[in-house]
């Protein structure tokens, strides 16, 4: 098995530009530039750009039905990426990882559109998939965020966090 890859992986590239550009300010573009790469690389396409695209992509709507649906699809495809994948991606990845933020953008959003019950079931596997968070900065992001999201749902508190990553944050 590969663990690091051989070539640059131009799609995971582009993305990262665009996700560079929404963090400049640039949120209507970097939104273009993902949702075309969204259209190039398919429903069907390699689960870990069609994770990773839409896992960015969730952050630049501030509308959280619309971040909802984008952060399912990053969940759904999370379940099709293997192991071996996210490694001849970036050697220091593992797909355990990924689902302490997946979970909590699902249930910061389903929190903010008052689907509390929904959003305590996310908050609750972010938690369980905590362990799986490297140790350092973001991790400590990650794990902050969870603590804050569940003090925003036990107060039935809808608006947005300060602290959550989009277009407005």
């Amino acid at each position: 098995m590969t663990t690091t890859p051989t070539d640059p992986d131009p799609t995971m590239e582009a993305i990262g530009h665009a996700v560079t550009e929404g963090r400049l300010g640039n949120v209507a573009s970097a939104r273009h530039q993902l949702l075309r790469l969204w259209a190039a690389i398919g429903v069907a396409g390699d689960p870990l750009h069609r994770c990773t695209l839409a896992h960015y992509l969730a952050d630049l709507y501030e509308d959280p039905a619309q971040a909802l649906a984008w952060d399912i699809r990053a969940l759904d495809a999370a379940d099709t990426v293997t192991e071996q994948r996210v490694q001849e991606h970036h050697a220091s990845l593992h797909i355990a990882g990924f689902y302490p933020s997946l979970h909590l953008n699902l249930a910061d959003n389903y929190r903010r559109l008052g689907t509390f019950d929904t959003a305590t079931e996310h908050l609750d596997a972010a938690k369980e998939h905590a362990p799986n968070l490297p140790q350092g900065p973001y991790g400590d992001t990650i794990r902050t965020a969870i603590e804050q999201v569940a003090e925003a749902i036990s107060q039935r508190d809808t608006t947005q966090r300060v602290s959550a990553p989009g277009p407005t944050a």
